[in-house]
C-alpha cells in the first residue's frame, strides 16, 4: 500500500538550512548560490540535470557551473559521488563539528571544568552580542575553543581579536586564525602583553615615517626598506636617535638608499656600539685616523693620482667616516 502526498508546487516550500546563510551565503559568488539553490530544488523532487541543461536553466555559461560545483565541493557543502553531486546535510555537520563525546572526570576537574565554562560562556555570548548581532554561527563555537586551547589567550584577548577583524572588515576564520598565530609568535597572552604590542607596533610606525619624511621620501615604503627599520629597531634594537646619527651622515652622499645606510648601522651593531654617545665618540676616532692616513698618504704618494676608481683605497665606509 503506497501513500503519496497530493500537493501542488504552488503551495510547497524549499526549506534553506540557517547554516548556509551564516556560513556560505556572504562569501559566495551569486551565480554559485544560484546554482546551489536550484540543486537544493531538484534534490527535494528526486530530479536529474546535465550540467549543459542546468547552464541552459540558469541562463550561466557552462564553465560559471561547472565552477559553482567545484567551488561547493572544496566548501564541503556538495560531494561529488561517482555520476553523481550529493548535497551536504549542513545542520549533521555542524553538529559533528559541535559534539564532544563525555569522559570520566574527578570531582575536583569537574568544578574548575564548570568554572571556566561560566566564564567561556560569557565570553561567547559578548562576541555573540558584540559582532553576529546575536545571530553567530554554530561552527564559530567550535572555532573560539579552537582559539583557546591553541592560543591559551586570556578572555580579554580573545575579545580584542575579534574586534580587531571586524574593526578592518575582515571577521573571517582563516584571517582571525592568522591574526591569532602572529599574536601568539609575539608572546601574546594578556592583555598587557598586547597593549605592549600595540605601543610597539605605533612607536615602529612612528620611527617609519620619521625616516621616510627625514629621507624625503613622500610615498609609501616598500616591504624591503620597510625590513631594514625592523632590522634595525627590533634586532638591533637600536632607538631613533641612533639612526638619525646615520641619516645625517648620509646628507654628502648623492642618493643614498638604504642599503648604504644599513650597512653603516651594521658595522656599529658589529662593533657592540649601542648608545649615541659611544657611536659619536666612534665616529670622532675613525675620522682622525684617516685624517692621520690621508697626510701619510700625501707625503708618501704626493704626486701620484687616482685615475681609478678601483685602485681607490678610500671604499664607501671610510669615505663616511671622513665626513
Amino acid at each position: 500500500m503506497n501513500f503519496e502526498q497530493k500537493s501542488s508546487m504552488l503551495f510547497s516550500d524549499l526549506n534553506i538550512p540557517e547554516v548556509f546563510v551564516t556560513e556560505h551565503l556572504c562569501a559566495a559568488n551569486g551565480d554559485y548560490v544560484k546554482v546551489y539553490l536550484y540543486c537544493l530544488f531538484l534534490c527535494k523532487y528526486n530530479g536529474q540535470i546535465s550540467p549543459l541543461d542546468l547552464s541552459k536553466k540558469l541562463s550561466l555559461p557552462l564553465a560559471t557551473i561547472e565552477q559553482a560545483f567545484k567551488y561547493w565541493e572544496k566548501n564541503n557543502v556538495i560531494r561529488k559521488k561517482q555520476n553523481a553531486y550529493v548535497l551536504v546535510d549542513l545542520k549533521q555537520q555542524e553538529v559533528d563539528k559541535i559534539y564532544k563525546p563525555r569522559v570520566t572526570t574527578s570531582v575536583e576537574d569537574a568544578m574548575q571544568a564548570n568554572s571556566k565554562n561560566i566564564i567561556r560562556t560569557q565570553v561567547v555570548n559578548a562576541i555573540n552580542g558584540m559582532f553576529f548581532q546575536g545571530v553567530m554561527s554554530p561552527s564559530w563555537y567550535t572555532d573560539i575553543d579552537m582559539i583557546y586551547a591553541k592560543y591559551n589567550f586570556d578572555d580579554d584577548v580573545v575579545i580584542a581579536l575579534f574586534q580587531y577583524c571586524f574593526d578592518r572588515q575582515a571577521l573571517h576564520r582563516n584571517y582571525m586564525f592568522a591574526v591569532a598565530e602572529g599574536w601568539s609568535k609575539s608572546g601574546i597572552k594578556t592583555m598587557q602583553e598586547l597593549d605592549n604590542y600595540y605601543e610597539k607596533f605605533e612607536n615602529l610606525a612612528k620611527t617609519k615615517k620619521t625616516i621616510a619624511k627625514k629621507l624625503g621620501i613622500t610615498r609609501k615604503l616598500s616591504q624591503y626598506e620597510e625590513a631594514y627599520i625592523d632590522k634595525w629597531t627590533i634586532d638591533f634594537n637600536y632607538p631613533l636617535d641612533i639612526i638619525e646619527i646615520a641619516l645625517k651622515k648620509t646628507t654628502s652622499k648623492t642618493n643614498p638608499n638604504f642599503d648604504y645606510i644599513d650597512k653603516i648601522i651594521s658595522d656599529w651593531h658589529e662593533r657592540k656600539l649601542g648608545t649615541s654617545e659611544e657611536i659619536n665618540n666612534f665616529l670622532k676616532e675613525q675620522k682622525q685616523k684617516q685624517k692621520d692616513l690621508k697626510v701619510q698618504t700625501n707625503k708618501v704618494t704626493s704626486i701620484q693620482k687616482f685615475t681609478d676608481e678601483g685602485s681607490n683605497q678610500f671604499n664607501d665606509l671610510s669615505k663616511f667616516y671622513m665626513n
